[in-house]
């Protein structure tokens, strides 16, 4: 790993830390104006979530309905009932968002699908980073709010499923995570770049993660627009297996 990333997992609890772990499980209240705007405002307001660690999969409880569940893998999302009855499933789910424009309604599968990469990449964040196939350089700092934080570009592989192929990563003196910038892919034809924030870091069973996140546009010199606010993540409650 490069001087950066190694600063980055001291501050985020040590790689041998991130490798022993094996799922986070995570109660999120998520807001802001992108889901409502697809039709989905209400699928992940509270949500209990179990992510796998070691490769992408999620389940998120109560989905849709009290006893439901929804199952996301890069390769398929299913919607099952408590005792594992297939109610609605699709394979290749990111095709699915082909054709669709900026304004397109969603289902519960594409908001599924969304919500479960999105979320499977933040909770993982800085561990994603060394996944194979995953490439990352630093390149020039960057200046906001007083401070000077130092960049890292990540280019991710086609196999891990996230927002956009590449994407930075802003981190404070410490190496904790600040900013996050990324292009939301699945939105359709050329996507507006957004800035996603995070403060309120918390240490659970030796790692550490931001609980408040708000992600909101950029503007051409590349800083923050005031609103509006895109997607909003407070983790009430974080356990490490």
């Amino acid at each position: 790993m490069g001087d950066l990333l190694d600063l980055v997992f001291q501050a985020h609890g040590g790689m041998d830390r991130w490798r022993q772990a094996t799922t986070i499980h995570a109660k999120a209240v998520v807001g802001g104006v992108a889901l409502p705007s697809r039709q989905q405002g209400d699928v992940f307001a509270n949500t209990d979530l179990t992510l796998d660690v070691q490769r992408q999969r999620g389940v998120f409880a109560n989905f849709t309905n009290r006893g439901r569940r929804g199952i996301y893998t890069p390769g398929r999302v299913a919607i099952e009932e408590r005792d594992g009855t297939v109610l609605h499933e699709r394979h290749d789910p990111r095709d699915a968002f082909g054709g669709l424009g900026p304004t397109s309604a969603w289902d519960q599968l594409h908001a599924l699908y969304f919500g479960g990469y999105a979320l499977w990449n933040y909770l993982t964040a800085p561990y994603l980073l060394t996944f194979p196939g995953v490439q990352t350089e630093e390149v020039e700092p960057w200046r906001e709010a007083g401070e000077q934080w130092r960049r890292l570009r990540a280019t991710f592989p086609p196999d891990i499923a996230t927002h956009s192929t590449e994407q930075t990563f802003y981190y404070d003196d410490s190496g904790l995570l600040r900013r996050h910038d990324y292009r939301v892919e699945i939105q359709g034809k050329a996507p507006a770049l957004a800035a996603h924030y995070t403060d309120a870091h918390r240490t659970v069973s030796g790692l550490v993660f931001p609980t408040h996140r708000y992600v909101v546009p950029v503007a051409d010199d590349n800083t923050p627009l005031a609103g509006p606010i895109i997607i909003s993540i407070d983790l009430a409650e974080i356990n490490i297996e």
